[in-house]
């Protein structure tokens, strides 16, 4: 056992040659990909595996386009061009949408319905990246939804959709009817574009419903073709995040849609346009009316699908942060960070880190996220020494006794990150005494704990930004108390005698089980967290 997990600490923690054949975005199998996704390249953590080449530039080779008049941006007609554009030119294959999805959208179409995919899977597939999920949308009612699907039920009440189950996945399907009873009319300034038969009517009304002009698209895969009515292909080929709408106007209508604007942004590598620039940064305070649990989502949405160091910057940037992530911001203000600094410290980049193994399709559970934060708050308020921080590691990803973990930990002969200020010098009277470190370990462990009831105080929330009376006074909690219990037993506690039961170590070199660490499994989540610490505090040279 022992010298199993030596070679897992120098390793730094399983990066090792056998892992990177098979890393996508770090242990993912070449053979998980659909083939037109396979590339041979170099990844995040700078391993060679299969992984999606996203194109930054949309260059359709040809179009079949119907241009009228309207120029964009204009206050008085904001007609749209609008575009019929063959996806075999944006290099669209069938092979890139699941099983599932495919099943349910032949389904609908053999029973004489219109079916389209719609959103952000279309924007995905036209940029060669991988959706996080596939939303369909369908000329059939409900209803009839529901007689195609008798398994499926229909959930929400404001606007109700399709939840249809194939295996353990849920395919959400919406009904044009239904939108075009609870959603907006479409705004007077915009005119129906000419040369719109109905079916091109019905599209381009659901599509000025939507949020941003880049998930306006729509995909109709029986005759590979994507419509276009307002202006989304040309705003991915520009690399911007515009909305459908003016930005003040549409995020006063839904408030959540900031948050999205630099999701999207963050993930996509996007900018915003200077209206939604503008609009995030004076409309930030009404993020403090929406619901927690909406709050909770879109965090997660930011932090837990590949993008959480891009989403972090982005909040730090528009000055989001102080309202959200207050503790966070306070952390970046100690350090001297300005809006557009391009330097890096700890926070980032343990989120780099969770980046590197994490993905749209293939995401970690908010306890992971939170647990990070803990984790941090932890080591700001109290810097610990390397050993301390990587025996914690050691114990907590295999569940070995404390006193296995120590010694593996004091014989790495890595070189941890000096420029942390959260890691302090190695103390001289705990270098050679294996009581000592242990008492730190468990002090580390209950200072998490500590810090993760800190994430649910109310009151410790609205102080954290006192320092700096210049920034936004907010006291949102978003995080249930519920779910911080959870995560103080998942990342704060050790096992001082180790599992018993256990016959073996398992080997970093293991792939993750995604779909366990999605569902926040205990042990699963313990050991990416553990992952992504240790390569944190001891990163590759």
């Amino acid at each position: 056992m022992f010298n199993k997990l030596s070679s897992m600490a120098y390793g730094s923690f399983g990066v090792s040659s056998k892992a990177l054949v098979y890393c996508r975005p770090c242990y993912g199998s070449i053979r998980d990909l659909p083939f037109s996704l396979r590339t041979s390249t170099i990844g995040h953590c700078g391993c060679v595996g299969a992984i999606a080449a996203p194109r930054n530039v949309v260059k359709p080779r040809k179009e079949e386009s119907r241009d009228f008049s309207g120029a964009r941006g204009s206050n008085k007609d904001k007609s749209m061009p609008w575009k019929k554009l063959d996806a075999n030119e944006f290099g669209i294959q069938r092979s890139m949408i699941p099983d599932s999805t495919r099943m349910v959208l032949n389904k609908l179409k053999k029973k004489g319905f219109q079916v389209y995919l719609v959103g952000g899977c279309v924007r995905d597939l036209i940029l060669d990246r991988i959706p996080k999920d596939f939303d369909v949308i369908t000329t059939a009612e409900l209803k009839e939804v529901r007689k195609v699907f008798p398994g499926c039920q229909i959930v929400g009440r404001r606007f109700p959709i399709c939840h249809v189950y194939v295996d353990d996945i849920i395919i959400e399907v919406s009904s044009f009817s239904t939108s075009a009873r609870t959603g907006k009319a479409p705004n007077k300034s915009f005119r129906r574009p000419a040369g719109c038969d109905e079916r091109d009517y019905i599209r381009w009304k659901n599509c000025l419903q939507r949020d941003f002009t880049v998930n306006g698209l729509m995909f109709d895969p029986s005759e590979n073709v994507v419509y276009d009515y307002i202006g989304g292909v040309e705003d991915l080929r520009n690399s911007k995040v515009r909305t459908v709408s003016a930005a003040n106007l549409s995020f006063v209508e839904d408030t959540a849609r900031i948050l999205r604007a630099i999701r999207i942004a963050a993930r996509l590598g996007f900018s915003l346009t200077k209206d939604v620039a503008i609009s995030v940064k004076e409309l930030s305070s009404s993020l403090l009316r929406l619901d927690p649990s909406r709050i909770r989502m879109e965090i997660n949405y930011m932090l837990a699908y590949g993008s959480a160091e891009a989403s972090l910057r982005l909040l730090w940037r528009f000055g989001l942060m102080e309202i959200l992530l207050p503790i966070q911001a306070s952390y970046l203000v100690s350090q001297g960070f300005r809006r557009r600094d391009g330097r890096s410290n700890m926070l980032l980049s343990l989120f780099r880190n969770l980046d590197r193994l994490v993905a749209p399709d293939r995401p970690c559970s908010e306890f992971l996220w939170i647990g990070i934060l803990a984790f941090h708050k932890a080591l700001v308020d109290q810097p610990r020494d390397p050993t301390v921080v990587a025996s914690f590691c050691l114990a907590i990803y295999s569940e070995v006794s404390l006193s296995e973990a120590i010694a593996i930990a004091r014989s790495n002969s890595k070189q941890h990150n000096s420029h942390f200020q959260e890691l302090s010098s190695p103390e001289k009277d705990t270098a050679d005494s294996e009581s000592k470190i242990s008492q730190q370990v468990i002090k580390l462990a209950e200072s998490i704990r500590s810090a993760a009831r800190k994430l649910n105080n109310r009151d410790y929330i609205a102080n954290a930004m006192s320092k700096y009376p210049q920034a936004p006074g907010s006291d949102m909690v978003f995080l249930s108390r519920l779910m911080l219990e959870r995560v103080e037993k998942m990342f704060g506690n050790v096992r001082r005698k180790g599992n018993q039961e256990r016959d073996d170590v398992p080997s970093l070199e293991r792939r993750i089980n995604y779909k366990s660490l999605a569902l926040g499994d205990f042990h699963e989540t313990r050991r990416v967290f553990a992952r992504i610490v240790f390569d944190t505090i001891y990163p590759l040279a």
